[in-house]
């Protein structure tokens, strides 16, 4: 049995104070950094400095969510400065496999992210070369959306992959993921959870994470606190 992973997205913190927020969480499993370009989303947030800059001022793993066109060129580089976890749109390029390969090569783990309306069946021959799929519960591009909860099917298809073998995969949700919502995605077979608002919204954001990690946990068939 695995812990549930609560990845807090700095996209709801203090842009302005990012070291503060990061130590603020400082129990969380992984720090998710959404870096957006502006061109495969109508937003833009952050890059490699801002990352670079992170890395030195926390211990917490960072989880690298690329919202960005030509992922094979600018993924990497994440990598090489010291992400744990770099993902990558699939929609966002023609050899997800390749770009996978050069993130693991660099050193840092590799994650392919789908889109709500995205389905997965397309990707499941080349999961095998990943260790994260992330799940979009809402429309990448801007934090505080409403959770999609169709998106769910994805998760429980994946889940069953894992549970029987066939996979070895980190299966991650990202979008409206809060303590009414936490529960129906731990249910569904996610092991990792990115909050923003329900974490950086609090009073108390490392509480908040407490709190999550406990609902998560309940709710889960294969999560557990228990050490």
């Amino acid at each position: 049995m695995a812990h549930p992973m609560i990845a807090p997205s700095i996209l709801s913190a203090d842009f302005a104070r990012l070291a503060d927020e990061a130590a603020a969480v400082a129990d969380a499993h992984w720090l998710h950094v959404d870096v957006m370009d502006a061109h495969f989303v109508p937003n833009l947030t952050l890059g490699l400095p801002v990352v670079q800059s992170l890395l030195k001022a926390t211990d917490i793993p960072l989880d690298c969510h690329l919202m960005i066109e030509d992922p094979g060129r600018w993924a990497p580089p994440y990598a090489e400065a010291g992400a744990h976890n770099v993902t990558f749109h699939a929609e966002a390029t023609d050899n997800p496999v390749a770009v996978a390969r050069d993130i693991r090569a660099a050193g840092a783990r590799a994650g392919l992210s789908v889109k709500p309306g995205t389905p997965i069946e397309p990707y499941l021959e080349i999961l095998k070369e990943f260790d994260t799929l992330l799940v979009m519960s809402v429309e990448p591009g801007f934090g505080g959306q409403s959770f999609i909860p169709d998106v769910l099917d994805k998760a429980r298809a994946i889940r069953r992959l894992v549970d029987a073998g066939e996979l070895t995969l980190l299966v991650e949700i990202d979008g409206g993921i809060n303590a009414d919502t936490i529960e129906a995605a731990a249910e569904a077979g996610v092991d990792c959870f990115v909050a923003g608002s329900a974490v950086y919204g609090a009073d108390d954001p490392g509480e908040a994470v407490r709190k999550l990690r406990e609902r998560a946990a309940h709710a889960s068939p294969h999560l557990t606190l228990a050490p």
